[in-house]
Order: C-alpha cells, then structure tokens, then sequence
C-alpha cells in the first residue's frame, strides 16, 4: 500500500508541477467564469467551483507534505552520511529530532565558529601579503 501511495504521490507531485496544468487549471477557472451568465451566477454554480477547489486542495496538502518528508529525509540521510565519512563532527547526525531550540543553539555554535576561522584566514592572509611585501622590497634593495 505505501509503494502504491508513494508512486501516486509522486506522479501526482509531478503532474502538479508542470505549466500545463497551471494552464489547464486557469482554463477552467476562465470557463466557470463565463459560463456565469448561463446559469444567472446561481448559488449552484459558485457552489461547483468552490467544492472542486476545496477537494483539490485538500488532497493536495497530504501529497505535497508527503513529498516534502520524504525529500526532507532523503536529503537528511545523504547528509548524515557526509558527515559520518568527512571530517565533519558526527555528533550533527540526527540533530533534525532535536527541539527548534537546540537546532537553534547548535546553528548558532557553527556560525560563530566559521567566523572565528573567516576571521584566521584573513588574519593569515594579511600576514602572508605583509612577508610578501617585505620580500619584494629587500630583492628590490
């Protein structure tokens, strides 16, 4: 059953997201629309638009929530599997269970931390031009 839901959802996802049926879409919302005057704008007639968008949309959360955990996994598992075979600290694998907080905290640590070494390399890099300099200006004499 979740093979089959899956195959689903994704060719649906797929569909979804093409320009054809966006266009496809604005045709019938053009169609109702003038098909409006024929039916003298009766409450039936708003009424078949509104139902037909409300079922569409609401089986189109589950799907597009149903994509985006299985992406958001997919893409977890490739990074948890970078960090556990590069030199990135294996204590990051996981992290997406913890609380918004401790998320919060832990990308506050990184971002401190790449600015301590952004702030090293160009400490080192302004020493490396200042002995570069020095070394032009002694051929020079």
């Amino acid at each position: 059953m979740e093979k089959l839901f899956t195959k689903i959802a994704n060719w649906v996802a797929h569909i979804a997201g093409m320009p054809p049926t966006f266009a496809g879409c604005c045709l019938i919302i053009v169609v109702w629309a003038i098909s409006g005057p024929f039916f003298g704008f009766s409450d039936t007639w708003q009424l078949v638009i509104n139902t037909g968008t409300t079922i569409i949309t609401f089986l189109m959360v589950f799907l597009i929530q149903n994509t985006q955990n299985r992406d958001g996994a997919a893409i977890q598992a490739k990074l948890d599997e970078l960090i556990r075979v590069g030199r990135g600290h294996n204590h990051f694998i996981g992290i997406e269970h913890l609380t918004e907080t401790e998320v919060e905290e832990i990308r506050d640590k990184c971002e401190r931390a790449a600015k301590r070494h952004d702030e090293q390399i160009a400490t080192m890099a302004a020493k490396k031009a200042v002995a570069q300099k020095r070394g032009s200006k002694k051929q020079v004499a």
